[in-house]
C-alpha cells in the first residue's frame, strides 16, 4: 500500500477536495493550509508572517520581476527549507495525503509514494470556484485570478524544484476532475494507493 499520497494541483480542479476525500476513505491524515502553521514555527515567524510570505510566493508575481529578485529574501528561502523540512516529517510517519507546497517534487525519492496532479477545464475550475469558494466574484475575476495563482504555481515550482508544474513526467498520473469527476478521482486514488 502507498503510505504517502501527494497531490498537486491546478486552482480550483477541486484538488484540495480530492485530496481530503481521499484520506477520509484510507484513514489517512491530511495536510494542506494546516503546512504553513508548522513551518511557522519551523522558522521561527508567527503564522501570519508566514501566511504573508506564502501569499506573496503565490501572487506577487510580475511581468517586469525577475525570479532572482522575487526569491533573493532570505526570508523566502527559510520558509521554504522549514516547508521542506515539515513536509518530510509527515512523510516519515506516513499514512498521509499532502496537498500542495511541491510535495511531490520534495518527496520524489520515497518509497511507496503516489504523486497525483489534478488538473480541470478552465471553465469547469471557474463554475466550481463560483459555487463553492468565490460566491461573491464575477466569472471573469475568478477566471484572471486562477490565471494568475497557476502562473504563480509554475514559477514557484520551477525556482524551488527545478522541475515543470503540471508536467506529467513529475507524478505517477495526472486526472482531469473535470471530465472524471471528482468521486472518481478520488476513486482512482484509492484503487491506485491500494
Amino acid at each position: 500500500m502507498k503510505k504517502i499520497i501527494t497531490i498537486s494541483r491546478e486552482f480550483g480542479s477541486a484538488g484540495g477536495t480530492i485530496g481530503k476525500m481521499v484520506a477520509e476513505r484510507l484513514g489517512f491524515e491530511y495536510y494542506d493550509k494546516d503546512l504553513i502553521f508548522k513551518t511557522a514555527r519551523k522558522a521561527n515567524l508567527t503564522p501570519d508572517e508566514a501566511m504573508k510570505i506564502d501569499e506573496n510566493l503565490l501572487h506577487g508575481f510580475g511581468f517586469g520581476q525577475s525570479l532572482f529578485n522575487l526569491y533573493s529574501s532570505p526570508l523566502d528561502e527559510k520558509l521554504y527549507l522549514a516547508q521542506k523540512n515539515v513536509i518530510r516529517e509527515f512523510a516519515e510517519k506516513g499514512k498521509c495525503v499532502i496537498v500542495g507546497r511541491n510535495a511531490n517534487s520534495i518527496l520524489a525519492e520515497y518509497d511507496n509514494t503516489l504523486h497525483v496532479f489534478i488538473s480541470a477545464n478552465p471553465v469547469w475550475r471557474v463554475k466550481y470556484l463560483k459555487a463553492d469558494k468565490m460566491r461573491d466574484m464575477t466569472e471573469e475575476k475568478i477566471m484572471a485570478h486562477l490565471q494568475k495563482i497557476d502562473k504563480a504555481r509554475q514559477k514557484y515550482c520551477a525556482y524551488f524544484t527545478n522541475t515543470e508544474f503540471g508536467v506529467a513526467k513529475y507524478y505517477d498520473v495526472c486526472l482531469y476532475s473535470s471530465v472524471i469527476g471528482i468521486e472518481k478521482c478520488v476513486d482512482v486514488i484509492c484503487s491506485l494507493a491500494n
